[in-house]
C-alpha cells in the first residue's frame, strides 16, 4: 500500500488524547518562585533576592550558597536529579548541559551537592555554537550565569526532571554571545532615557522597563504525514505541493471551532504552561486551515522572551505525544496564510504605570507615543533588519502579513488627535458615543475611539504598539532589542529638546508642545492608516521616501550603519555586530542550501521514480488502443505529450538549481550570500512551481508525499 494511504488510514483511528489535567496544579508550581522563596529562605536573603529579581539591586555573593542549598533541596523534593543553565544562543533556540547534584567528598564517597558557583556560573563549550568571528574554535571557553529575574524551572522528559537556570551566555573575553544580554542592556538604557522623562514630569517611579505579549502562531498535522514529508522535518516548510482545491478562501477556520484532537492538545499544552509559570490567556483558530495561536499574558520582555521560548519547544513536545506534528515555520504551506509572532511591546514602570496608556497623564503619553513614532521612522531600516529571515521572506508582503514596509498605524482617533496637535488646533473626542444595532434586546454597543489594522507592521492597540511583522519561529529577543534602544535614543533627544527650552523659562507644557510637533511633523512619513497590502500603498510609500526592503539579505547590513552602531552604544559593540551580521548572513545560507539539496533529493528520489512510472504507463495504454486498430483521440495524444514536457522540464530545471547550489556552495560568504537569494532561490521557486504541476497531472494512486488537502484537512 502507498504510505500516504496507509497514514492517511491509520489516522482515521486515532482519538483525542486525554489531557491530564491535575486539580491541585497551581500556577508555577514548577518554578523556583517568590512564595518559594520567601517560605524557605532566610530573610535577609530573601530581601537581597527580592530586590535582585525587581531590578533594584545586585545577588549579595555571600548568600549565593544559601540560594543554592535550598533550590537544590526543593529540586530534588520534586524530583529533579539534574540541573543546568538554560540559555540562547543565537541559533534560534533555547540550550543547556545537564549536570547530576553530585560530587566527591573527602573521604572519597559520592554525595548530593550543588554548590553555589555551580548556581551562579557554568561553562559550556562554546566553540560549536555560532559566534560570527567573535572567538575561533581554538577559543572554545564560553560562560553562562544565572540571570535571578528570571525564574528557575523543572523540565520534565523520560520521566525525569532537569533543574533549569535561566542564563545569560558570553564568551571568556566578555563579549555576547546570546540573545539575551543585548535585550537585558537594552532595557537598562530604556529605563535610563525613561526615568529621565519621568524625572521632568515630576512622576514617582524607580525604574521603567519594557513588557511584552507574544502572539504565538502555528500549524498542527498529523505526525503520519509530517514523517513522510522529509521537507518538513528537515526544514520546516513544503518545498512542493499542489494548492488543494478548497485552501482558506472559505474563511471558514478563522475563530471556528477548535477540532477535537487539537483542543486535547491545547488543553495538554496550557496545564503544562501552566505549572510553568507561562500566562497562557487565549486560544484560537487562525485563518489557515490547521493554523491555530496562542497568546499569554504580558510580562517583562526578557522574561516573555524566555516563556516564548520555553512555549515552543513545549508545543513540538506535547504535539508528538498526540500524534501531531506542530509546524512553527513562518510558511509551512505555499499559498495560504503563514505565521507570525506578533509582539506587543510597551514601557511600564515599578509603580505599575502603563506609559503609552491613553488614560495616564497626558502629557507623558503624549511624549512617549511620539518617541515611539519617531523612532519608527527613524530607524525603519533597522526593524526591518531585526525581523529579517529567510523564513519571513515568505511571509512579508503577502495578503497575510505586514508588507516590508515598515509604517504605524494609530487608528483615526489618535491620528486625529496628533493631527490637531501639530495644527495647533482644538481636540474633540468621541469618547463616550455609541453604536446602536437596531436590535431591541441589546443595548448600544460603546464606540471604540479607533478600528483595528492587521496590514500594519506596526500598529497601536489601545495601550501598546503590536509589532506584527516578527516571524513565527523567530527568537523575539532581536526585534524588541532594537525597539528598546531606537526609543531610548527618541526619549533622550526629546528630553534633551525639552530641557533646552526650559531654559528660557517657558512653562513646562508649553515647551513640550512645542518639541511634540516637531518630532511629530519630523516623522509624519511612517504614519499610515490605509491598506498595507494596496499597491497604492507601495506607490504613495516610495513618495514619502519610505525604505522598501523586500529581501531579508538586503536587510542584514542596516545594522553596521554608522547610524545603528551608534544607537546599540552600550548594547552591543561594533564587533559585536559585525559578528551578528555574519551569523545572520551565515543562516541565510544556510537555510537556503538545505532547501535545495532537499527539493534536489525529494524530486530525484520520490518524485521522479512515480513520474517515470506513471509516463509508461499512459505510454503503454496509448499503445494499446493503438495496437486494438481504434483511433486515439486528440486528447489522448496530447496527454501524453504533456506529461513527456512537463516532466523533462522538471528534471532540467531542478538540474539548473541543483548546479547554481554547487556553484554557490563555493563562493565566498557574501558572494554565496547573493547567488542563493538571486540564483538558487529564484531557480528552486520555478522548479516548484513544475513539480506542483506534475502532481496535478500524476495518478493520484502514485504520489508518495501527502498532499495539502490531506495535511490542511485531515485532522
Amino acid at each position: 500500500m502507498n504510505p500516504r494511504f496507509k497514514a492517511i488510514r491509520d489516522i482515521q483511528k486515532r482519538f483525542p488524547e486525554p489531557s491530564e489535567r491535575k486539580k491541585e496544579a497551581a500556577f508555577g508550581q514548577e518554578t523556583f518562585h517568590r512564595g518559594i522563596m520567601e517560605k524557605i529562605l532566610p530573610r535577609s536573603v530573601w530581601m537581597n533576592l527580592k530586590e535582585v529579581i525587581e531590578g533594584k539591586g545586585k545577588l549579595n555573593p555571600s548568600h549565593v550558597q544559601t540560594i543554592a542549598d535550598a533550590m537544590k533541596d526543593w529540586a530534588v523534593k520534586n524530583g529533579a536529579t539534574h540541573f543546568c543553565h538554560w540559555f540562547l544562543p543565537q541559533t534560534g533556540l533555547a540550550a543547556e548541559k545537564h549536570d547530576a547534584f553530585v560530587d566527591w567528598n573527602n573521604h572519597g564517597e559520592l554525595i548530593e551537592k550543588f554548590s553555589g558557583k555551580q548556581l551562579m556560573r557554568g561553562e559550556p563549550d562554546a566553540s560549536s555554537f555560532p559566534s560570527g568571528g567573535l572567538r575561533s574554535t581554538s577559543e572554545a571557553r564560553g560562560y553562562t550565569v544565572w540571570d535571578p529575574t528570571s525564574l528557575p524551572f523543572l523540565w520534565e522528559m523520560g520521566g525525569t526532571k532537569v533543574l533549569c537556570l535561566p542564563s545569560i551566555y558570553f564568551s571568556w573575553t566578555g563579549k555576547a554571545l546570546d540573545m539575551k544580554i543585548p535585550l537585558m542592556r537594552s532595557d537598562a538604557k530604556l529605563n535610563q532615557a525613561a526615568l529621565r522623562l519621568l524625572n521632568l514630569l515630576e512622576i514617582e517611579a524607580h525604574s521603567v522597563f519594557s513588557t511584552l505579549g507574544c502572539e504565538q502562531e502555528f500549524f498542527l498535522i498529523d505526525r503520519a504525514f509530517y514523517l513522510l514529508r522529509p521537507d518538513l522535518i528537515l526544514s520546516g516548510r513544503s518545498l512542493c505541493g499542489a494548492s488543494p482545491a478548497k485552501g482558506q478562501e472559505l474563511e471558514d477556520h478563522y475563530f471556528g471551532t477548535i477540532k477535537e484532537r487539537a483542543h486535547a492538545f491545547m488543553v495538554d499544552l496550557e496545564q503544562k504552561a501552566y505549572v510553568l509559570g507561562i500566562p497562557l490567556k487565549t486560544r484560537h483558530a487562525e485563518v489557515a486551515p490547521a493554523q491555530f495561536e496562542f497568546a499569554p499574558l504580558f510580562e517583562k520582555a526578557s522574561v516573555a522572551v524566555d516563556h516564548n521560548i520555553l512555549l515552543m519547544e513545549l508545543m513540538r513536545q506535547i504535539a508528538t505525544r498526540h500524534n501531531l506534528a506542530c509546524l512553527l515555520h513562518e510558511k509551512p504551506f505555499a499559498r495560504i496564510n503563514g505565521s507570525g509572532k506578533h509582539c506587543n511591546w510597551s514601557l511600564a514602570t515599578d509603580t505599575g504605570l502603563n506609559l503609552l496608556d491613553p488614560n495616564q497623564p497626558q502629557l507623558l503619553f503624549l511624549i512617549v507615543l511620539t518617541a515611539v513614532i519617531y523612532s519608527v521612522h527613524d530607524y525603519s531600516t533597522l526593524l526591518r533588519a531585526s525581523v529579517a529571515t529567510s523564513g519571513n521572506d515568505h511571509r512579508l508582503g503577502g495578503h497575510e502579513a505586514p508588507p516590508a514596509i515598515i509604517s504605524v498605524y494609530l487608528g483615526e482617533a489618535l491620528e486625529r488627535w496628533l493631527n490637531n496637535i501639530e495644527e495647533d488646533r482644538a481636540h474633540q473626542s468621541k469618547t463616550g458615543q455609541s453604536l446602536d444595532l437596531g436590535i431591541p434586546p441589546i443595548p448600544d454597543v460603546p464606540l471604540d475611539e479607533t478600528d483595528r489594522n492587521r496590514t500594519s507592521p506596526f500598529a497601536f492597540t489601545g495601550n501598546k504598539f503590536e509589532f506584527r511583522a516578527v516571524g513565527s519561529s523567530q527568537n523575539c529577543a532581536l526585534p524588541i532589542s532594537v525597539l528598546n534602544v531606537t526609543v531610548a535614543n527618541s526619549l533622550n533627544q526629546i528630553v534633551d529638546e525639552i530641557e533646552k527650552g526650559l531654559m528660557k523659562k517657558k512653562p513646562l507644557k508649553d515647551v513640550a508642545l512645542d518639541v511634540v510637533r516637531k518630532f511629530l511633523k519630523a516623522s509624519r512619513a511612517v504614519r499610515f492608516s490605509g491598506d498595507g497590502y494596496s499597491a497604492s500603498w507601495r506607490k504613495e510609500a516610495k513618495k514619502r521616501k519610505l525604505p522598501i526592503i523586500e529581501k531579508s539579505l538586503h536587510a542584514f547590513a542596516e545594522f553596521l550603519t554608522p547610524k545603528s552602531i551608534k544607537v546599540f552604544e552600550g548594547v552591543l559593540s561594533k564587533h559585536e555586530l559585525e559578528s551578528r551580521v555574519e551569523i545572520m548572513i551565515e543562516r541565510y545560507c544556510k537555510t537556503l542550501n538545505i532547501e535545495a539539496r532537499l527539493l534536489h533529493e525529494v524530486f530525484q528520489t520520490q518524485i521522479l521514480p512515480v513520474a517515470l512510472e506513471f509516463q509508461k504507463e499512459v505510454a503503454e495504454s496509448i499503445k494499446h488502443v493503438s495496437e486494438t486498430g481504434h483511433s486515439l483521440s486528440a486528447s489522448q495524444t496530447a496527454l501524453i505529450k504533456k506529461i513527456s514536457q512537463h516532466l523533462s522540464l522538471a528534471i532540467d530545471q531542478i538540474n539548473s538549481m541543483e548546479k547554481e547550489r554547487q556553484k554557490a556552495s563555493q563562493m565566498s560568504l557574501e558572494k554565496k550570500a547573493e547567488a542563493y537569494c538571486d540564483q538558487v532561490f529564484e531557480k528552486a521557486e520555478t522548479a516548484r512551481k513544475t513539480v506542483d504541476g506534475l502532481e496535478e497531472i500524476i495518478d493520484d494512486r502514485l504520489w508518495p508525499l501527502p498532499k495539502y488537502r490531506e495535511m490542511l484537512h485531515i485532522l
